[in-house]
């Protein structure tokens, strides 16, 4: 890897104000609550450069008492703005989150809402992975899978251990990230909730 490729995996993820994570945090409830209330897809109208650049984003759903996952989906390429990213993985952590059954608006205030927002994808070394400052993404053949940063620093796992995962999270054999034909890609993220103190 260049020494150029290998700088861009540590480029800090698009720094957000305060305010702008509050805003995306509501549209993020408010995309639920219409979706899930009334079959409508929220439309958020804003001047904010920041919300309205391109941007790719996991949204993730937890119990509010207990934290237990939900719902989590999200996307790595950033193909249309900020703001329409956190409102449509919204939806699709809701709905489309195969582990679980349909998010009803019943439960929407009950979860907590997670978003993280990632930088573009760039190739990285397994030595050169760093948890809890790096997410990974593997691909093999057609199969694929990814974990945000903050997966292992929850489960308090090491680098191998990160890899090992993010290789079950694509079907493919522990220790497949040593083998030949192996597509390794690290990101960083921001990543804020509702239950954050402050919001940041």
């Amino acid at each position: 890897m260049s020494e150029d490729s290998n700088r861009s995996v540590g480029e800090p993820a698009q720094t957000l104000s305060r305010e702008e994570k509050q805003a995306l945090l509501h549209v993020a409830r408010q995309a639920l609550c219409e979706y899930l209330g009334e079959g409508k897809v929220y439309d958020f109208k804003t001047d904010s450069r920041a919300l309205l650049q391109p941007g790719a984003v996991f949204v993730t759903l937890r119990q509010r008492e207990s934290g237990d996952l939900r719902g989590c989906r999200g996307e790595y390429m950033a193909s249309r703005p900020l703001v329409d990213s956190v409102i449509h993985m919204s939806i699709a952590s809701a709905t489309d989150d195969p582990r679980f059954p349909p998010v009803t608006i019943g439960e929407v205030a009950d979860l907590a809402i997670d978003i993280s927002a990632l930088t573009p994808l760039r190739p990285i070394r397994p030595d050169e992975v760093v948890v809890g400052r790096h997410g990974i993404r593997i691909v093999k053949g057609g199969r694929s899978g990814l974990l945000l940063p903050q997966v292992p620093a929850r489960y308090g796992w090491d680098s191998e251990q990160f890899l090992n995962w993010v290789c079950r999270k694509a079907g493919l054999p522990d220790n497949a990230w040593r083998s030949e034909g192996i597509e390794l890609y690290g990101f960083e993220s921001e990543g804020w909730g509702e239950l954050d103190e402050a919001g940041d």
